[in-house]
């Protein structure tokens, strides 16, 4: 008997730590091929934020984890008066689990409250941005879950890795867009590549971790993550690897500072 347990707990685990299988995908949609095609589709972002100019020396916000919910926006209005009190912050990036349902009276919060700041807002999809089969809404107001935001000095991407991997068509792009990006590089992303919680899912294939690092070796400046809840700062082959603590019930957000002299950041809580 014992024998048989252990025989299915093993087949257990071989489809589940697959590189494309989403055990949760009961309570979430799985369909990322699909969201990667409402590609270069947006709704809530214009040409021109998507199109910035920086400047030599800004700095922008980096948060995760806002989990609106109900109309509750969870704190989040509250990053207007950081914002408005610093004139050195071009935009501000939310990485992911923006709503706590995908739903789309959540959604709607969460763009009433990011369209009264006076920056662009960039947002990424997360795992509980997709609960339910509920990304169409993503879809519709909101528009592409993989996108490059161009600047003047940096470039920006946001990846979609609400499903535990990134997939090979995402990663190829990735690959190609980076090689022509300008400036300086950040990446932005939900789930982290690095787990530091056994309660959280992480990045579930090896083989896409191994190439993502080695797309981003000697190209990119900083990766920023979320989903764990939890603060991580990771450096490997000269890239900055950071996971951002939730900012629910945290109120904590990363501020980072850009220079001729280089990029420093710091942790902040409203």
């Amino acid at each position: 008997m014992a024998g048989k347990i252990c025989v299915l707990l093993l087949i257990c685990l071989s489809i589940f730590s697959g590189c494309y299988n989403d055990i949760f995908g009961v309570f979430r949609s799985t369909d990322l091929d699909i969201r990667l095609e409402a590609r270069n589709t947006f709704h809530f972002l214009s040409p021109e934020e998507r199109n910035l100019s920086l400047g030599d020396e800004y700095s922008f916000i980096v948060l995760s984890d806002t989990h609106i919910r109900n109309g509750d926006a969870r704190g989040l209005e509250r990053l207007k008066d950081v914002i408005e009190s610093d004139s050195s912050i071009r935009f501000v990036v939310v990485l992911g689990d923006i709503t706590q349902t995908g739903s789309r009276g959540e959604i709607e919060t969460f763009i009433s409250v990011a369209r009264s700041f006076p920056v662009p807002v960039f947002p990424v999809i997360g795992n509980h941005d997709v609960f339910f089969g509920n990304w169409p809404n993503w879809r519709d107001l909101i528009g592409s879950t993989r996108y490059r935001i161009n600047a003047d000095t940096a470039t920006l991407f946001m990846l979609d890795n609400a499903n535990s991997f990134f997939g090979k068509a995402q990663l190829d792009w990735l690959e190609n867009e980076i090689k022509a990006a300008n400036g300086r590089v950040f990446v932005f992303a939900h789930l982290n590549l690095f787990k530091t919680s056994p309660l959280r899912t992480q990045l579930s294939c090896q083989r896409e971790r191994a190439r993502i690092l080695s797309i981003l070796r000697g190209r990119a400046d900083i990766m920023f993550m979320g989903h764990e809840h939890l603060r991580n700062v990771t450096e490997v082959g000269g890239v900055v690897y950071i996971n951002i603590e939730r900012f629910f019930g945290n109120y904590t957000y990363l501020l980072v500072s850009v220079t001729e002299a280089g990029v420093n950041y710091q942790f902040n809580r409203l």
